[in-house]
């Protein structure tokens, strides 16, 4: 008799109180991130340390030097190296990267350097996958990057929104990587996205904004934390075991 797969929930989180949160209820991995009103970008060095330290599941912090698309300079891509370098010191699993060229393939070179950089550390492509002209051909260059996961929303707002497509890419990864859904996934949707894609890892960041203790933090325009929903977890981790 054939072993059932595990399925693998990641949380996108971004602070700390949220890692500690997310793992507590039923993460497998967390995606550590800084800006989310920016999709996403490479967390604080101190948050990274203190991640790795207090949580007890294995930590990938985003390796993206700021907000927009994902073609670098130099400059960048150097920046990009030395935090790879630190979160390998730090003690983090993996991290989430992506590099595209000018017309939105993928930077199979740069890629290869980063991958290279980060062994032992694991690597997942983030969501500069859903720019790519060609998914199928941006599947066989993140294969040769040397890659372990793909996260995409099947090149659409919501991975609800493209499961036929993500379904593909998981059939034409034929286990060679793990294609794994994100954006737009709840405790409502998360076991039809995983059946309808075969899908054996999935993404969510269960967002909520905490409110502010004081007006004047919003009349001055200082933003709100932001945390995960347990209660969400909760829900999508019994759905998918």
């Amino acid at each position: 008799m054939m072993e059932m797969r595990k399925k693998i929930l990641e949380v996108c989180v971004f602070s700390l109180d949220a890692a500690l949160k997310a793992e507590r209820s039923g993460a497998d991995r967390l995606e550590l991130c800084s800006n989310p009103m920016e999709g996403g970008t490479t967390p604080h060095p101190a948050l990274v340390k203190a991640a790795c330290r207090k949580c007890n599941i294995p930590v990938y912090p985003i390796i993206r030097p700021r907000g927009g698309g994902f073609c670098y300079s130099e400059d960048e891509f150097e920046m990009m190296k030395e935090d790879i370098l630190f979160c390998k010191d730090a003690g983090c699993k993996g991290i989430a990267t992506g590099v595209l060229l000018p017309d939105n393939r993928v930077d199979v070179i740069r890629m290869k350097q980063l991958v290279e950089l980060a062994h032992p550390m694991g690597v997942t492509f983030i969501r500069a996958f859903d720019l790519t002209p060609d998914p199928f051909e941006a599947l066989e260059d993140v294969i040769e990057a040397g890659c372990e996961r793909i996260l995409t929303s099947g090149q659409k707002d919501k991975a609800t929104d493209a499961p036929e497509l993500i379904e593909q890419l998981v059939k034409k990864a034929a286990n060679r990587i793990s294609i794994m859904p994100g954006s737009g996934v709840r405790a409502d949707n998360i076991r039809q996205i995983m059946d309808a894609t075969d899908a054996n890892e999935i993404h969510s960041s269960a967002r909520v904004f905490l409110p502010n203790d004081s007006k004047m933090a919003d009349e001055l325009g200082f933003g709100q934390a932001v945390s995960c929903d347990e209660n969400q977890i909760q829900k999508m981790r019994k759905e998918i075991n």
